[in-house]
């Protein structure tokens, strides 16, 4: 188990499969995401819409190693991964057009992990 010592069991599978797939598919942004997810909770990234917002461009992916909170506006849309969402994030989301997914989600929809940003 690599000495992660995380009593989240979805945290601990997600840490897991995403070294896995940072190794087998030579992207390093799933090695860089599951390394800020190893951090104690306390250090973990919280990210707001707002800055999301300022951020990116229409259509941009992006994931952020930790939780989306929902202070702020979302004008455009784009693709969210995260580990967690807070309720207000996740409608001003997809309000905008955007989508919301786990970061499980985007690793088996991107394996490779091109054109997706880490924002935190």
């Amino acid at each position: 188990m690599s000495g992660l010592k995380k009593t989240n069991i979805v945290l601990r599978k997600t840490i897991e499969e995403l070294r896995r797939q940072a190794s087998r598919s030579n992207a390093p942004i799933w090695g860089a995401v599951a390394e800020e997810l190893s951090k104690p909770t306390r250090r973990r990234r919280a990210v707001n819409v707002s800055r999301i917002n300022r951020h990116t461009a229409p259509g941009d992916i992006v994931v952020v190693p930790g939780k989306v909170l929902g202070a702020g506006d979302l004008d455009h849309p784009v693709t969210v991964a995260a580990f967690s969402f807070s309720k207000t994030a996740i409608e001003k989301i997809v309000r905008s057009g955007g989508r919301v997914l786990h970061i499980m989600d985007l690793l088996r929809e991107n394996p490779s992990g091109s054109n997706v940003k880490i924002i935190g």
